[in-house]
């Protein structure tokens, strides 16, 4: 088998390594200088400009650069900056159209903005009052991302639709009492409340959810849980260096974070008999969209890209042992821009650590009475957000196999609404889920998009499309028994748009045909989707033209450098037709090249009364596995398990 040599140099690994905060501080003072920072200016975002990697693999390791995005909370103005901190001087400042462009994602200021604003609105206030809420004090202001424009009057505005939500105490948890029916819609720019529509009274749910409160749980603590600990008496198995790069049990990667996307996974190599091969060179989570269900009239709007509208990544949690994470653990900081372009750290952001897998792989033999079995365990690299009501898990795990998984876990609180009540003929309302008396949730999805840019044994990769089939009857198949493997190549971007089909067993290869393995075959790394619905959505609906990318499992592109957010890089009230169904029209060529997939994956959810008050684990994700990227089981030289918990040879302890 012939395998190229990693071609990532230290050089290289520097020059992705993640923004500190003395280059975060160094772009803020050459933009305060050139005068486009002022006392309302508000930093959507800022970090690191993605280098092209042809030129770094060819040596060509320039200064880095840094892309900002400005928003005058006053003006309205939107520049999309380029800084050389190096230079100390700008590359490139664009003005945006908001029309044309959308706006820069939500900053903070708005939060607090919407309510100040609104309480004091006439025609709000005559809606609370309509409802016999008259204590200003205990109403909540829920500002949510606008979608699009729906009127002249709307368009070219930075604009939010907010809801009301009745908080009676500072510790009420205020998604208990939705005020539904009334949609308050704001200019944040010229703090100008344009429309207040009244659709519908109906009645505020007034059941508490206090999970958070001891004195509102009537039951006793569970009884008989006893304690579990997870010790490593010789610390863990992996190491870090000062660039983030993790090294264990023959994984090499390096960690980064992102304002926007979280955690970015960098230069993804296994070694094989001493030798680093190239998994990955990049992958994140380059997008997550919540489109609810609800058609009605103060709910069609509601969907939100916690990425593109919300940078999910700055609301990352710091996380505490024991609690979020278990085990010997080794934490890193995240540091990203405040909307006042200063560097801002988010301890404890990033967690690290070793997790027990199961059964590796095991097996008793009749014929020669052998009995040997291998514990897996998995390096786990997470970290926790929390985006409003919702919080997830993003979690990469890798395994002694030579496997990729990830998976995200949501939880946190579902977004609430009033339950409108049963149909008279007692059909349930159609479009959400009644949790207590009165207090209903939306039909909803969470969908992500994985933006995995494959690096299979080096640059030029291709994918087929692995499939099942049953072999029609025939001298080759007399008895109908004959199962095969149907693979299809996909070519170009308009055939490499693809839906999983788990009735097919559908999976895709990516391999690399200038590499074989021992076998004389491409050496590959395969996806295995789980198959779950993409966007349901009409596909002349608003949302179906911002959020295309969702609507196919998988997108196979060449790759770009500048091609990173699958919805486009400004989503916040884009029109749509951006990212994905705009590159993929020129029809181009992804066979035996470099490529970037994106993988759509996720959540429908319809929720269950077991989600409230606060919704138990759901988990959703995907698997990359190797297929015939080694010449065989890449776990034979995993040593047995040699602690007190096993006894090779059939020897046990009666306490045991």
């Amino acid at each position: 088998m012939t395998s190229p040599q990693h071609p990532v140099a230290p050089l290289v690994v520097a020059a992705l390594a993640t923004v500190g905060a003395s280059e975060i501080s160094a772009v803020h003072a050459i933009l305060h200088r050139a005068g486009l920072v002022t006392p309302t200016t508000h930093f959507a975002y800022l970090g690191l400009l993605e280098p092209d990697k042809r030129e770094l693999f060819a040596g060509d390791i320039r200064s880095r650069h840094f892309r900002v995005m400005l928003v005058d909370m006053s003006s309205g103005d939107q520049h999309d900056v380029v800084v050389s901190p190096s230079d100390d001087a700008i590359v490139t400042d664009r003005v945006l159209d908001p029309v044309r462009d959308g706006q820069m994602p939500v900053v903070l200021l708005e939060f607090g903005l919407v309510e100040e604003v609104i309480h004091q609105d006439e025609r709000w206030l005559a809606a609370m009052a309509r409802r016999g809420l008259t204590d200003v004090s205990k109403l909540r202001v829920n500002p949510l991302s606008a979608q699009v424009a729906q009127n002249d009057d709307e368009a070219g505005r930075r604009l939010q639709r907010c809801f009301t939500f009745v908080q009676n105490t500072p510790e009420d948890l205020g998604w208990a009492h939705p005020v539904d029916g009334v949609t308050v819609i704001i200019d944040v720019v010229t703090r100008e409340v344009l429309d207040v529509i009244d659709y519908v009274d109906l009645p505020v749910p007034q059941e508490d959810g206090n999970f958070h409160l001891a004195s509102w749980v009537d039951e006793p603590p569970r009884a008989g849980l006893k304690p579990i600990e997870i010790t490593q008496p010789e610390g863990p198995s992996f190491t870090i260096d000062e660039n983030q790069v993790l090294s264990w049990a023959g994984w090499n990667l390096q960690v980064a974070f992102d304002q926007r996307e979280g955690l970015v996974l960098r230069n993804v190599t296994i070694e094989d008999h001493g030798t680093p091969r190239p998994v990955l060179y990049r992958a994140s989570i380059a997008e997550m969209m919540v489109p609810y269900g609800d058609p009605s009239p103060q709910r069609w709007f509601q969907n939100f890209f916690d990425c593109g509208e919300y940078l999910l990544g700055g609301f990352a949690n710091s996380l505490e042992f024991g609690c979020d994470c278990i085990g010997d653990i080794t934490y890193l900081d995240a540091v990203v821009a405040g909307n006042d372009g200063q560097p801002r750290v988010i301890p404890q952001a990033i967690c690290i650590h070793e997790e027990d897998a199961g059964i590796l792989w095991k097996h008793s033999d009749n014929w020669n009475g052998s009995s040997d079995s291998r514990r897996n365990r998995r390096l786990v690299v997470s970290f926790f957000v929390t985006v409003g009501n919702y919080d997830y898990g993003f979690y990469w795990y890798f395994s002694l196999d030579g496997k990729i998984e990830f998976e995200v876990k949501a939880t946190g609180i579902v977004f609430t609404s009033a339950y409108p009540g049963d149909g008279a003929d007692g059909s349930p309302y159609p479009f959400a889920s009644e949790l207590a008396p009165g207090l209903g949730a939306p039909y909803h999805q969470h969908l992500f998009s994985a933006r995995l840019d494959m690096m299979v044994d080096g640059l030029d990769n291709s994918v087929d499309e692995l499939e099942a089939m049953l072999m029609p009857r025939g001298p080759q198949n007399p008895h109908g028994t004959g199962i095969t493997q149907r693979v299809t190549r996909l070519h170009d971007e308009s055939e490499a748009q693809r839906m999983a089909d788990n009735s097919k067993g559908r999976v895709w290869l990516v391999s690399n045909p200038n590499v074989q393995n021992r076998l004389g075959r491409d050496v590959g790394y395969a996806l295995y989707p789980e198959g779950q619905p993409t966007l349901l959505a009409d596909s002349e609906s608003d949302i179906y033209r911002r959020a295309t990318f969702s609507t196919r499992h998988l997108w196979v592109t060449p790759y770009e450098p500048d091609e990173l957010y699958p919805a486009g890089d400004f989503v916040n009230q884009h029109p749509g037709g951006a990212g994905l169904p705009e590159w993929v029209k020129g029809n181009r060529n992804v066979e035996n090249t470099d490529i970037v997939l994106w993988h759509t994956f996720g959540l429908t959810h319809f929720p269950r009364v077991e989600d409230w008050p606060i919704m138990p684990v759901d988990s959703t994700g995907f698997v990359l596995k190797p297929h015939g990227f080694f010449g065989r089981n890449p776990s034979l030289d995993v040593p047995e398990s040699m602690g007190d918990h096993c006894h090779p040879g059939g020897e046990h302890h009666a306490h045991h």
